[in-house]
């Protein structure tokens, strides 16, 4: 039998989850709200492609904003979502989540008439169903007529074909009817209906898992004991019962007289935070174990050290471990009871769940403002002209990209503001400075607001922030230390509200640049806890000078997305020579060049010796000529 293509595919709720963002208030007094996929069953399906597994997902979207940010972050994440079918007809459902204190976790679901509960048969196809070796069911979807037999028809499919079947209880008693719209925090409430509306899907399931109380509803009696044997009576499955932070414990055959005589795994004592789909980032856990037959004991490890980051963290599915994260947590552990202030983990984590880019960047970079100022000044071009040339520029980028990927632009917020609205139409790879132009020591240009996360928090998440840092080793101390200062607090600030950074370095403005001036000031910048996601560079010396700068790369950051190079305006030709000299280091990535590619075209532009459609050309054309030279350098670093 040919080997299924999905490890799994989980079939259920999907909504997009909004988290308040302050904590220790009540949810009426939430001023912010952070934005996130969520739904136990597509939590769970994203725990496990994060754990390194193959997941599909059955669920239904709404034709519109939020329905299509789950596919695209589904697809970013590596969930299969041939299954997952856009409603015309429905809303995506939502959440809305909040942490009061330690205890206290108020939720609230948008669900009525919502895309995921109009789930039923003719969402089930059986051929989706065999390309996977397992499906997961949820208890919530049982709870309507239509995706009641939708899920048991991907059982009946599954038991006649030999693929094993998952429950997860996941009771919330009011999508049951049983509590009012406002008790989504509710966990238990006793009801005969629902445990015997349960109880008839228990015997064809593998596995079962459950807290406690989901454990009482199952098995339709406040004792966990009780409970337990009269599953055990309804189903041979696994079933898996959680408590919390005292771990799980599994039984594989009779339930005995005491709930410690189970297997279990070693449990993690961590800071609750947040209990909000802890559960599903434990399911991913364990079935990353149960779905390729590890130890239960190893399974339960998996399942806790996931409950463990679920809980000591804000949200659900954006802020579940990869598989690299948990090896690394269960080999060395943490010093922090609170894992998000674990400053090695939390790298590990972002560096993991970053957007893939393409394997090469080349960028036009037009951020620039008091060089153009000056330019239309010398020109007597009014100074509102050059917002219009930087929308020119998108569309030069967009002659040369023609749809390809691996392009980028720097444009700023300022003149820049019209174009980068203008390049939400295209998959380009954006950056924008921090920097006041010019400055040295550093100092930021906050535009219009005094708090930099406040700026942040304002770009598009796929927007990376550059800061322009004029630094030599043979500074000044106290001056090195001024722009230290700044440049960590601009690292802190992209990590914390989750914006990449590139921290671009000239050197040879106040020095002299020898083969190892790059590498010390990076390697500086590394002992200070900097970690950029890309570092923008000048031409070096020396392929040794690249190889320099390689290994300070390699030996402080190996996750670093890596190097631009930048141009100084220099003639192409240069150019041309700064790129040979680069390729050949694996960390050079592309270029972010701007003057060699705009300048001339800009200042006749400026002056009226140019119509739009011609300065669009000859920028397109420039900026062509440079992704040729780039190309080929990089050609030869692979052929060599």
């Amino acid at each position: 039998m040919t080997r299924p293509k999905l490890d799994i595919i989980a079939m259920g709720r999907s909504s997009v989850d909004l988290y308040g963002q302050q904590v220790g208030g009540r949810l009426e007094d939430m001023g912010n709200f952070v934005k996130a996929v969520g739904g136990s069953p597509t939590n769970t399906s994203i725990g496990l492609a994060r754990l390194g597994l193959k997941p599909g997902l059955i669920t239904r979207v709404g034709d519109e904003h939020m329905g299509r940010f789950i596919r695209e972050q589904l697809v970013r994440e590596g969930v299969d979502v041939e299954g997952v079918h856009t409603d015309p007809g429905r809303f995506t459902a939502l959440a809305i989540l909040g942490i009061r204190d330690d205890k206290s976790f108020p939720l609230l679901f948008y669900r009525t008439d919502c895309a995921d509960a109009a789930i039923d048969e003719s969402d089930i196809d059986e051929d989706y169903i065999l390309s996977a070796g397992a499906v997961l069911v949820s208890g919530t979807h049982f709870s309507r007529p239509n995706t009641n037999a939708a899920q048991r028809k991907a059982m009946k499919i599954a038991r006649r074909h030999g693929r094993r079947v998952a429950f997860d209880i996941d009771y919330r008693p009011n999508l049951w009817g049983l509590a009012g719209l406002g008790a989504g925090e509710e966990r238990y409430i006793r009801s005969d209906t629902v445990s015997q509306h349960l109880q008839e899907v228990l015997a064809d399931c593998d596995l079962i898992v459950g807290t406690e109380e989901e454990i009482h509803i199952a098995g339709g009696v406040t004792d966990t004991l009780a409970a337990l044997r009269r599953i055990r009576e309804l189903s041979a499955a696994t079933i898996v019962c959680k408590r919390g932070p005292m771990g799980c414990v599994v039984f594989t055959g009779a339930i005995p007289d005491d709930l410690d005589q189970g297997i279990r795994g070693p449990g993690f004592p961590v800071e609750v935070f947040n209990v909000l789909g802890a559960g599903d980032g434990f399911m991913a856990g364990f079935l990353r174990g149960w779905l390729v037959n590890e130890s239960i004991e190893t399974c339960c490890a998996w399942a806790n050290a996931c409950g463990a980051f679920a809980v000591s963290r804000l949200m659900c599915s954006i802020e579940y471990p990869t598989w690299r994260e948990l090896q690394y947590f269960l080999t060395h552990g943490s010093p922090h009871r609170a894992l998000r202030k674990d400053e090695t983990l939390n790298h590990i984590h972002w560096t993991s769940t970053r957007r893939r880019l393409p394997p090469s960047l080349t960028v036009f970079a037009i951020d620039h403002r008091s060089q153009l100022e000056k330019m239309a000044q010398e020109v007597e071009a009014p100074l509102e002209r050059i917002a219009t040339l930087k929308s020119l520029a998108v569309d030069a980028v967009v002659k040369v990209a023609q749809g390809r990927s691996g392009f980028g632009m720097l444009l700023d917020g300022n003149y820049g503001r019209e174009a980068l609205f203008k390049t939400t139409d295209h998959d380009f790879w954006i950056a924008r400075p921090l920097e006041r132009s010019g400055s040295r020591p550093l100092t930021l240009e906050v535009e219009g607001s005094s708090s930099l996360g406040v700026l942040l928090a304002e770009w598009p998440v796929h927007h990376t922030a550059k800061v322009l840092c004029f630094y030599h080793p043979d500074d000044p101390e106290d001056l090195k230390q001024q722009q230290e200062r700044e440049l960590k607090r601009v690292y802190d600030a992209c990590r914390g509200v989750g914006r990449e950074l590139l921290v671009e370095l000239i050197a040879s403005a106040s020095g002299r640049l020898a083969d190892d001036t790059m590498a010390t000031v990076m390697r500086r910048f590394y002992e200070l806890g900097i970690k950029p996601d890309w570092w923008k560079l000048e031409d070096l010396p020396s392929t040794d000078a690249w190889r320099q700068v390689a290994t300070v790369i390699d030996d402080n950051d190996p996750d670093c997305r890596g190097v631009v190079l930048l141009g100084l305006d220099v003639p192409e030709a240069e150019l041309a020579e700064a790129f040979r000299r680069a390729a050949p280091c694996e960390r050079v990535k592309g270029f972010a060049v701007g003057r060699t590619i705009f300048a001339a075209p800009a200042r006749a532009w400026l002056a009226g010796q140019m119509t739009d459609a011609e300065v669009v050309d000859a920028m397109a054309a420039n900026f062509a000529s440079l992704v040729a030279l780039w190309r080929a350098a990089a050609m030869a670093r692979t052929h060599a």
